[in-house]
């Protein structure tokens, strides 16, 4: 059962780390969406696939998901915005609160290690 149970750190970062990557694919795209437009956008992949690092390898993981759940309560922001015109970003604003909640759990439970082993 442990095994398994330990599986859900990579169910949970590595989607993070595709999404970082997904920001730089498709950075035209999304920074329409986004305050700051596209620097804003790199910013956020880069964060995102810091975090997944930080959670996979776990070295600093407590901070990095502590963050990342920040960063998903802002990205509510830009779906905020387009929910008038586009009532699927509801899902996408529920997504990023339940990954935030996700991101915070996983916080609480990380284990507060030193900076260096």
């Amino acid at each position: 059962m442990n095994n398994v149970i330990g599986w859900g750190k990579y169910l949970f970062a590595v989607p993070f780390g595709i999404f970082g990557i997904l920001h730089f694919i498709s950075a035209d795209q999304l920074a329409s969406m986004a305050p700051g437009g596209k620097p804003m956008v790199y910013i956020a992949g880069i964060a995102l696939i810091a975090a997944a690092v930080s959670i996979i390898i776990g070295k600093l993981d407590k901070l990095a998901s502590l963050l990342l759940a920040l960063l998903l309560i802002l990205l509510i922001l830009p779906h905020a915005q387009n929910l008038s015109t586009d009532e699927s970003q509801f899902g996408n604003i529920l997504k990023n609160i339940s990954l935030a909640g996700g991101a915070l759990m996983y916080a609480s439970m990380a284990k507060d290690k030193k900076y260096v082993d």
